[in-house]
């Protein structure tokens, strides 16, 4: 059935515990800021620095640099699409 919501795989959301791609951004309004967002196109980046340029990206299996935590990292980015970083 084309409605039935278990056809849907459409659901991008992570169960809780589990490692997601971690994009980085940069400002260009601000050379100085950082941003850590879930998806590639910045959507969830605040409209007042844009434009943001992706300057890479963390795989679920890796650690973020600069000895950064997941733990810090991912629960902003699920819940508002973005977390800062300077």
């Amino acid at each position: 059935m084309p409605n039935d919501p278990v056809a849907n795989d459409n659901d991008v959301t992570l169960p809780r515990g589990e490692a997601m791609r971690i994009f980085i951004f940069k400002s260009e309004t601000r050379s100085d800021l950082r941003a850590f967002g879930d998806d590639l196109g910045g959507s969830g980046l605040p409209k007042q620095f844009r434009p943001w340029h992706a300057v890479g990206a963390i795989a679920p299996d890796r650690d973020p640099p600069h000895e950064l935590s997941r733990e810090v990292i991912e629960p902003p980015s699920r819940v508002t699409g973005f977390n800062f970083g300077a």
